[in-house]
């Protein structure tokens, strides 16, 4: 199925293939309706525009009577001429790519079908979504013509002439289009700093986050109370009580017996230390892909615990909540779980990172004549606790050999029961509980690693970004303090370093955009920079004291190097908990 691609920009999409005609996007409250239509209350039904006298429309309508036109045949012309019409200098020339049709909904919403996959989408797919225009190059609007506001704020036009309206701006033309993406290719060849890939995926983010907010609940809060000791239990049981709606209101989280208030900080140290519990392959919900990689997969024999479909929906919904509330899960899966997380199928060349040696036998079987050498069925024989089992690969499998006709039908089956061998009612059950806070429809810009870095960050720590991005307070770069820590983190593992990340901010993960994005949640805009800070007048025995909150720690001035890296590697390795100030 073809997808709708590019950076979100709030363009609902459906499939329309199973009904009768080709329905507008889902939401069809997204684009407004056309201008408000007055009917006589005559049975002539003339039709009252702002711009068109009724007397033209009837003496058009006449026109085409005297003409021999029937008055169904006169609906049908002007329903195409208005679609005709409607068409701006953009419309004019640049075609639609093929297979596209431009269709207005009886409320006069303009939209564009695909008609070999049957998906309508607002979005002109003549236009890149993250094309950037001046206003002043634009001019002004063509005459009938009044640009507004969606309630979420989205700009969309209405032709009055015509009664319609639609997302894209009647002013654009061919030559305004391509000087504006000429200019975008020669930005990004001058601009060295980030690569193409991470700089659309930037965008994206921060086009999904837009409209995941215009999904949260603007009162209340998602309040949790757990135990350290019990923190997935106790968060199974609170989460899976709550309806998706509450579960998307900003997180308040308190940790039994700490007196810490919840401004950020308390939710991502929750949502590191659950998603420690709920991925360990102890609990048998996940195991290891293979022995000398730790990526999870879904484990097959999870069936074992009878509640496990709905310990499944829970890690669905936490993992969701984490994306909602742009925090991220520390452990991370097979590159072919998050293509089926974004509904695409898996293939032969997924199985080289999940099981190599398999990924070469497969291809080896399909590049060589296998007469006289394999002697395979339909069937594989697979460990279920101890026990060999046979599972079918497809009707009656293990009496078809497989023969030189049939062995990429064989390869294919056989990647398809590798990631999905008794797994699908627990992977149903995981994804219904990430959609119920991330809509489906809203992952269709992203491809399976962009999905993989927004919901488990960057991996490796940059420390040269971490010290450009570091803010000092009541110090400065040439005070010892400073020169100190970053001497302690050059000497620290990729380990140490993401216990001491997650020490200060609450979570081992760096956002997307570098340590320059890392984000307090106290309330005030934009991201609050990771924080150095020396407290004079402080007794040196004490420990460096973290705020999470505001990304800060704290140090006593201390008199040496070593009291100073003893005293940080107790902290970060032998405290923990939240407190008041």
């Amino acid at each position: 199925m073809s997808r709708d691609r590019g950076a979100y920009s709030g363009s609902a999409v459906i499939d329309s293939r199973s009904i009768c005609s080709p329905l507008p996007p889902a939401d069809p409250n997204e684009l407004p309706e056309g201008p408000a239509i007055e009917t006589a209350g005559s049975s002539s039904g003339n039709i009252t525009n702002h711009l068109v006298s009724t007397r033209s429309v009837h003496q058009a309508r006449q026109r085409t009577n005297e003409e021999g036109g029937s008055k169904s045949s006169v609906r049908r012309q002007s329903s195409r001429f208005r679609n005709y019409q409607n068409r701006s200098t953009l419309h004019q020339t640049l075609d639609l790519p093929e297979g596209y049709e431009q269709r207005t909904t009886a409320q006069g919403q303009v939209y564009f079908l695909d008609t070999g996959t049957g998906l309508s989408t607002w979005h002109d797919p003549r236009l890149p979504r993250d094309l950037a225009i001046r206003e002043e190059e634009l001019g002004t609007l063509p005459h009938g013509w009044e640009a507004r506001r969606t309630p979420s704020s989205r700009v969309y036009f209405v032709d009055h002439n015509n009664r319609t309206t639609q997302f894209t701006d009647p002013r654009l033309n061919a030559e305004i289009i391509n000087r504006a993406l000429t200019e975008r290719k020669r930005g990004e060849s001058s601009s060295p700093q980030a690569p193409r890939y991470q700089r659309d995926l930037v965008q994206k983010l921060k086009s999904i986050h837009a409209e995941l907010q215009q999904l949260q609940p603007q009162t209340g809060h998602c309040r949790l109370e757990v135990s350290r000791e019990n923190i997935f239990e106790e968060s199974y049981r609170q989460i899976m009580k709550l309806k998706p709606k509450d579960l998307r209101k900003r997180l308040m989280i308190k940790f039994k017996s700490e007196e810490g208030l919840d401004y950020g900080g308390i939710a991502r140290e929750w949502l590191y230390l659950l998603s420690h519990e709920m991925l360990n392959p102890y609990y048998g919900l996940f195991q290891y892909s293979r022995d000398d990689i730790y990526t999870l997969q879904i484990n097959p024999d999870s069936g074992v615990n009878p509640d496990h479909l709905s310990y499944f929906h829970f890690v669905g919904r936490a993992i969701g909540m984490a994306v909602f509330h742009a925090h991220y899960i520390d452990g991370g899966f097979t590159m072919p779980f998050y293509k089926q997380l974004l509904g695409k199928p898996v293939s032969l060349d997924d199985m080289e990172g999940v099981d190599p040696d398999l990924h070469r036998s497969l291809c080896w079987m399909l590049e060589n004549d296998i007469t006289d050498i394999i002697q395979n069925n339909f069937a594989v024989d697979h460990d279920c606790f101890g026990q060999l089992t046979t599972s079918e690969l497809k009707p009656n499998g293990k009496n078809i050999p497989v023969t030189m006709e049939n062995k990429k039908e064989y390869v294919k089956l056989y990647v398809q029961w590798r990631f999905l061998r008794g797994i699908e009612p627990q992977f149903l059950a995981l994804q219904k509980g990430f959609n119920e806070l991330i809509p489906q429809h809203l992952l269709r810009p992203f491809d399976e690693r962009e999905l993989e870095l927004i919901i488990n960050g960057l991996g490796k720590i940059d420390v040269e970004d971490w010290q450009s991005n570091t803010r000092l307070k009541h110090c400065s770069v040439d005070s010892n303090i400073v020169k100190w820590f970053w001497k302690a983190v050059q000497s620290f593992d990729e380990e140490k370093r993401a216990r001491l990340l997650q020490f200060v901010t609450g979570t081992s993960k760096v956002p997307l955009q570098g340590f320059k994005a890392l984000q307090g949640s106290t309330g005030a805009a934009g991201p609050r920079l990771f924080t150095i800070h020396l407290v004079q007048d402080t007794n040196t025995d004490n420990l460096p004291k973290a705020h999470t909150c505001f990304n800060r720690i704290d140090f006593p001035p201390y008199e040496s190097y070593e009291k100073f890296f003893d005293k940080l590697t107790c902290a970060v390795e032998e405290t923990c908990g939240f407190t008041v100030e």
